[in-house]
């Protein structure tokens, strides 16, 4: 296939954050009264924030919540910077070589985006054609919409020539809801080659920087 646009996560796919925001986000579910079971905390990975603390702590209104995990979150992320994860940014920059514009998706809101991606380096920052956080689109993964808006972002209207990379089951569901070419699970993060395998992607590979060889 001709791939004509690369859609990658962030945490845990592009980036190593260390896992802070799992930490973090069963942190303030716990102190909410609600300690979530680590399957329970599984299934919300790679979902918008918000969605996942309303899921988690079944409460409607969870904006004093997320006040929470974005403050605490930034206390993370200042003790121990995220950083590009090995072979990302050669990754990046090969694809752009390629004429393969990228474009990153998170569950994050732009509260937490842009400080981290902030604190990366600059080449790696240089390497992004756009950057889009499900509250830009009103939704979380696993719906496209995210997807859909990076396609619209850069021109590109077959989703058969999207290729999509992320770290959790969210991601896979997000790229097939899309009807991506190429539905890519990458072993960066904190779900398994099994749990990856089960949503159904075109490929497992061990991360973004096995993209360039996979396409060829």
């Amino acid at each position: 296939m001709i791939v004509s646009l690369a859609v990658l996560d962030i945490a845990g796919t592009t980036v190593d954050e260390g896992g802070a925001v799992y930490r973090v986000l069963a942190e303030v579910v716990t102190d909410a009264g609600h300690p979530p079971p680590d399957a329970e905390l599984r299934r919300w990975m790679g979902a918008d924030k918000r969605e996942a603390l309303a899921a988690l702590t079944r409460r409607a209104e969870v904006e004093d919540l997320h006040d929470a995990f974005v403050a605490r979150l930034a206390q993370a992320y200042a003790a121990t910077p995220p950083r590009p994860l090995p072979g990302v940014p050669a990754a990046l920059a090969a694809l752009r070589t390629a004429g393969i514009p990228v474009v990153l998706t998170t569950g994050f809101d732009r509260q937490v985006t842009d400080p981290l991606l902030a604190a990366l380096p600059p080449e790696f920052r240089a390497e992004l054609d756009g950057v889009v956080c499900a509250a830009d689109v009103g939704i979380g993964r696993p719906d496209p919409a995210m997807i859909h808006r990076a396609m619209a972002l850069t021109g590109v209207d077959d989703p058969a020539r999207v290729l999509t990379a992320g770290d959790t089951v969210l991601d896979v569901e997000a790229g097939r809801n899309a009807r991506a070419g190429r539905v890519v699970g990458v072993l960066t993060g904190a779900q398994t080659r099994d749990e990856l395998s089960a949503a159904g992607p075109t490929d497992v590979v061990g991360g973004v920087a096995d993209l360039p060889g996979l396409l060829g």
